[in-house]
């Protein structure tokens, strides 16, 4: 499901581009407009997450007042404003649903803005969807799906366990260990996990336990008093400190010293600590998830991590497959990839589906890491070019492409594939027939009619097979590569 409606209102065209393609990305629905005609956006008022924006000062006080006036009810409204700008007085722009951003931006300020509206978003919904009745329970857990999901792409099963397990422990308290193997993004699900729970108004605070010299690690994670030591020459927060009613992220926690797991094992016990050279006792209110790519059942036996922590971290366990186990998400992530180094105005790259082919069968033992670097490595090599299988690095040459994938890029037997997929779709024709007993008088857009029939089609099976993507390919009686090919095609992503 796509993010609600943000209304644009900017006359800078460049920069009015540029928003709409980030928000665009980030899931929502974007309508731009100019200080002339925001009254004719297709984004009907009452649906609206939020206005964005972005004019001379006097103008975009009296552009806020009459679409707050149209709406009669308070939107959220974000200013942008160029750094230099500054920021005069004006009584439409002293409430609370008003905000300030400073152009250009950065994407984790404009995070940060699009979650609170999103949250306020949340809280209006069973407001105006009236035949929708939800528990004040149901609607954060409606809400705090488009932040899970949202980071979390993929059709594999796998990727749908993740899901699901997110959405079992999310709004509970309890300890999560994250277990994977390097660069399957153990972060991107932490940061995911805390975005989904009801702890997301407050900071993600990550540490990396594993490359913070021993002797500087309890200072980063509990803070230290002026003159604890020689270079301690103010007082400092830790960590836990920061983290304080939201989320700690204790990244590589089975690279973390003896000593310390220790003293970490004693905060997770009594959710207390002090600062080095302090003994005042300090409580806290910290949502913990670890993550680490070693086996810890391992490190027990070999006494390199203690058996009490272990079983104190592991409440939760999610388990992060690796790439090579779940190939047909390797679509959809390429496409994503792409997506961002655009946004971040990097050369584009578009790869043939035989080079996806290609890909989906490499072992990819540095998983979604490497997958990105290659991806910017061919953006660089082959800027806004398309890569096919002769292209790709020497190491994907010796792979075949598959021969369904071979007969979709256009070999002799494509025809007896495109009748065959004819045959189905004249099927699913006179299937439907009894829906749509007439042409309406003005006709019909048979292709797009043809296509949303064929998207429902697909999450109908997607929905009896739980996901499985190879179980729904066998359902619509086709090629579980052609089924990913559509997924990709139609923006199907399957929860």
């Amino acid at each position: 499901m796509a993010l609600p409606c943000i209304l644009l209102v900017d006359d800078n065209k460049k920069r009015s581009q540029q928003l709409e393609i980030i928000l665009l990305f980030m899931g929502y629905q974007v309508a731009v407009a100019n200080s002339s005609n925001y009254s004719a956006s297709a984004c009907k008022l009452n649906e609206l997450l939020g206005i964005f924006v972005a004019n001379d000062i006097n103008q975009q006080a009296a552009i806020i007042r009459l679409i707050l006036d149209k709406a009669g009810k308070a939107v959220p409204v974000v200013l942008l404003i160029d750094e230099d700008t500054s920021l005069q007085d004006s009584p439409c722009l002293n409430n609370e649903s008003f905000q300030v951003l400073q152009w250009p931006v950065t994407y984790p300020a404009l995070k940060r803005v699009t979650d609170k509206l999103s949250a306020s978003y949340g809280g209006r919904y069973a407001v105006h969807q009236q035949a929708i009745q939800r528990s004040p329970v149901d609607r954060r857990s409606y809400d705090r799906r488009f932040f899970a999901l949202d980071r979390l792409k993929g059709i594999s099963q796998a990727i749908v366990n993740i899901r699901k397990s997110i959405d079992q422990v999310a709004e509970s308290d309890a300890t999560v260990l994250i277990l994977g193997e390097s660069g399957t993004g153990k972060e991107i699900v932490a940061r995911a996990l805390h975005d989904a729970s009801l702890r997301r108004s407050k900071l993600f605070v990550p540490i990396n336990c594993g490359a913070i010299p021993s002797e500087l690690l309890e200072s980063e994670l509990f803070g230290h008093e002026k003159g604890a030591f020689t270079s301690a020459l103010n007082t400092r927060q830790g960590r836990f400190e920061m983290a304080e009613g939201g989320t700690l992220f204790l990244d590589e926690i089975g690279d973390m010293p003896m000593s310390m797991q220790v003293k970490l094992l004693r905060v997770l016990q009594g959710r207390s600590f002090e600062h080095v050279g302090s003994n005042k006792t300090i409580y806290c209110d910290v949502r913990i998830i670890a993550a680490t790519h070693r086996r810890l059942e391992d490190e027990i036996k070999e006494g390199r991590f203690r058996e009490d922590l272990f079983y104190r971290l592991n409440v939760f366990p999610i388990q992060m497959s690796p790439l090579r186990e779940r190939t047909e998400d390797i679509p959809l992530l390429v496409k994503d990839i792409t997506a961002c180094l655009e946004v971040s105005n990097r050369c584009s790259v578009r790869f043939t589906p035989a080079s996806l082919a290609v890909l989906m069968q490499y072992e990819w033992p540095g998983n979604i890491r490497e997958l990105a670097n290659l991806i910017e490595r061919m953006a660089i090599i082959y800027p806004n070019e398309q890569v096919d299988v002769a292209k790709l690095p020497e190491k994907f040459q010796h792979y075949k492409v598959p021969d369904d994938v071979c007969m979709a890029a256009g070999s002799v037997a494509t025809e007896t594939l495109v009748l065959r997929e004819k045959m189905d779709v004249d099927s699913t024709i006179e299937n439907a027939q009894a829906a749509l007993t007439g042409l309406p008088d003005k006709g019909i857009d048979l292709k797009e009619y043809l296509t949303d029939m064929e998207s429902d089609l697909i999450r109908q099976a997607l929905s009896e097979c739980n996901g499985v993507v190879a179980h729904a390919a066998k359902r619509l009686h086709m090629h579980r590569t052609t089924l990913v090919e559509k997924l990709r095609k139609l923006k199907i992503a399957h929860f």
